[in-house]
């Protein structure tokens, strides 16, 4: 499994690199999937590199990934576990967003931050922001972000996800608006203020 390419670059494209690991015996050119981030701190050809490297193995292809920073390779490794982000989607968040933005993102609960990545719509982004919530705090680059739990009334926040699940939204993005309402609306709110705000959360 390749974990680390150190070569010259041979070529910058929008969204991928070709590096030259040439030895005595001959050269070879590996193809780097990267974020515009990772591209952009590249020097032009024929300038030496060192990135560390992402490998995903699939039947068909084995797909090289590539970062300038650890903390990159690791928000990428987090967000591909999120549902609905592959590769590609996760790139263009890292692309739109760095660590620490995306830190300050998920802390803040901002989902058109997100929604500025190209492949990630509402519903994603209130999927990252609910999965991601209690992650982003232990991430790198957090730059010592708190980030709060979310705010739980007994009673109140489980009778209104429940009903939200039998409207037919799906549990996850539910869940998001009820934390992100319960936490507005502070201590002891009436269950059918929480619940139409939560309807309105999720219509937009």
């Amino acid at each position: 499994m390749i974990a680390l390419l150190t070569g010259r670059v041979e070529s910058i494209e929008a969204d991928r690199c070709v590096i030259d690991v040439s030895g005595p015996a001959g050269g070879v050119g590996y193809l780097v999937h990267a974020s515009t981030r990772t591209l952009a701190s590249l020097q032009p050809p024929p300038a030496l590199v060192r990135l560390l490297i992402e490998t995903q193995v699939r039947e068909d292809a084995i797909t090289l990934f590539g970062f300038a920073e650890s903390a990159e390779r690791d928000w990428f490794r987090l967000l591909t576990t999120v549902q609905g982000v592959g590769a590609k989607v996760a790139l263009s968040i890292l692309s739109a967003l760095s660590p620490k933005d995306l830190i300050s993102a998920i802390a803040a609960g901002d989902r058109a931050a997100l929604t500025r990545a190209s492949g990630v719509g509402a519903k994603l982004a209130v999927r990252l922001l609910t999965e991601l919530r209690d992650k982003a705090g232990a991430m790198p680059s957090s730059g010592g972000v708190f980030i709060p739990p979310p705010v739980s009334k007994p009673g109140v926040d489980a009778d209104a996800l429940s009903a939200l699940v039998n409207l037919g939204y799906k549990r996850p993005e539910a869940q998001g608006a009820v934390a992100r309402v319960m936490e507005r609306l502070g201590d002891a709110p009436a269950l059918d203020n929480v619940i139409r705000e939560c309807l309105k959360e999720l219509a937009r």
